[in-house]
């Protein structure tokens, strides 16, 4: 037997053990070609990524190591004893080799793929393998299936008092949209309940639970999940703690790297997550710009019709809504400055960002007309009414007192930088996925004040070394690395004196 040590090594949602060479009881070499091993410890069992330790002021010789992540998911305690295996395959094995060969999977196939990579039996290669495999072919049926799989391999919510819940949820590629924030307490106010699970970024300057973490706590579980509906309509939390749909976390940190992103996948990942947090009705708002992840009317129609047929069958009651994805969302980038543009409209203060308001009064009003008792028409008014009145505002005070205090304080990075326009002009257009890279290299959102604060938008007047925006940040590497990808290019397009400038 060997001793379980926690090794301080961070290796995200991929299972890692560390073997010492000079183990006294299993010989390293003899796990070496597989790559893996299986970590046994009475009926627990977990397969893991090895790798070899040669210094033993890193592990002892009769220890195992497991990183961070690993040891959090087996559960023992650490110095409790564990043995080793040779891993068995997992059972899905044929069914992922039969995707990868091209040939289409029936919904059986898809939900034990789908169990064995929830339980990290593969590794992030074979992961990836299979993602390529479905962005190549996949059929209708197949992305039902995988939705189907998808929902059923994690936790389940049920709400049985409430006959109809609703949610909403961005395909993403936007900056700063940060509707969820403001339509869960007007939809909560109104009396509907709207269990909003969210994401944390991968690759964006902020998800919906980076942000609110501003405001309040994110991490809680179900049972106080269920709790805080309960008394106030509405939640705002991470997904991630509460385990719903957890195969998708395990492919989302493998797809995007990769620059993944297939229609299939998004609805089947979008859908799985909304089934799973028993959701009865749902609005998807789907962005359209040039440099959204839907770039044109023709490819919004193709996947407006997906989300429709599978929503269909799974049994939510769905509606799309298209919008401007043009240009980034309010004024800030990064959850501070987004956090501030959230309250801004909910305090219905003079100078919030008008778009932000606008768009999400109308999903808002959207999910509303929902509501039976409401007439046909009237969700946009009512919405407005809540915002108006204060009565979202209140609510989300409510929420947030519920879900606790944030963890930490969060300010605005001390570090800023102006980019201004080099010459006389107009804003033509803004590429959004150059100024959230930009946010993102400020440290947006491990360091929740950094980001971008947008000075000027589409449309508005500039002259020569006017300010179009300002970059924050709270570390000066991280602060000169995005100064620096700025003044390669600033993002905004300026049309005047007979040029464009980018």
């Amino acid at each position: 037997m060997l001793r379980l040590k926690r090794i301080g090594i961070s290796t995200g949602r991929e299972n890692v053990a560390f073997l010492s060479r000079a183990c006294p009881t299993y010989r390293a070499a003899a796990f070496e070609g597989q790559g893996k091993v299986e970590v046994l410890a009475g009926a627990k069992r977990l397969v893991a990524t090895l790798d070899i330790v040669d210094d033993p002021a890193i592990l002892p010789p009769d220890c195992l190591g497991l990183s961070e992540e690993t040891f959090d998911r087996f559960g023992q305690l650490d110095g409790s004893e564990t043995r080793l295996d040779h891993p068995h395959p997992p059972k899905s094995r044929d069914a992922l080799h039969a995707k990868i060969a091209g040939r289409e999977l029936d919904e059986a196939c898809f939900r034990a793929i789908i169990d064995d990579i929830a339980h990290h039996r593969y590794a992030k290669v074979e992961v990836a393998a299979f993602l390529v495999a479905c962005g190549s072919f996949m059929t209708t049926a197949e992305t039902l299936a995988l939705t189907r799989a998808m929902a059923a391999a994690g936790e389940a919510l049920h709400w049985p008092d409430a006959p109809l819940v609703v949610d909403k949820h961005c395909i993403g590629g936007i900056p700063g949209n940060r509707t969820s924030m403001i339509v869960v307490p007007i939809v909560a106010a109104h009396g509907l309940p709207m269990p909003k699970t969210s994401s944390r970024a991968i690759t964006s300057p902020a998800g919906t639970a980076d942000t609110m973490e501003v405001l309040a706590n994110v991490e809680v579980d179900l049972d106080r999940m269920r709790e805080i509906v309960a008394e106030a309509k509405g939640c705002l939390v991470w997904g991630g703690h509460v385990k719903l749909s957890p195969a998708d976390d395990v492919l989302i940190s493998v797809e995007r790297p990769l620059n993944l992103d297939t229609r299939e996948q998004m609805v089947a990942s979008i859908l799985s997550k909304k089934k799973a947090a028993g959701s009865t009705h749902l609005v998807i708002d789907m962005p359209v710009g040039p440099s959204a992840k839907v770039r044109s009317a023709e490819d919004a129609a193709r996947l407006r019709k997906l989300f429709e047929y599978v929503g269909d069958a799974i049994g939510l009651t769905l509606r799309v809504t298209i919008s401007d994805g043009s240009q980034p969302v309010g004024r800030g980038i990064g959850p501070v400055l987004e956090a501030r543009d959230v309250m801004a409209v909910l305090e219905n203060q003079p100078d919030a960002p008008p778009d932000l308001r606008e768009r999400s009064l109308a999903l808002a009003g959207r999910i509303l007309e929902f509501d039976p008792t409401l007439r046909g028409g009237a969700g946009m008014a009512r919405a407005q009414e809540l915002l108006d009145s204060g009565a979202a505002l209140r609510q989300m005070h409510r929420i947030m007192e519920l879900q606790g205090k944030p963890p930490r304080v969060a300010r605005l990075g001390t570090l800023s930088r102006e980019v201004v326009a080099d010459h006389d002009g107009r804003v033509i257009s803004i590429d959004c996925y150059r100024i959230a890279r930009i946010a993102r290299l400020a440290g947006a959102p491990f360091d929740p004040g950094a980001g971008i604060d947008l000075l000027k938008k589409v449309g508005d007047g500039v002259q020569a070394g006017e300010p179009l925006y300002r970059i924050h940040a709270e570390r000066e590497v991280e602060f000169r690395f995005a100064c620096g990808l700025a003044a390669e290019a600033s993002g905004y397009a300026i049309n005047g004196n007979g040029k464009d400038c980018i």
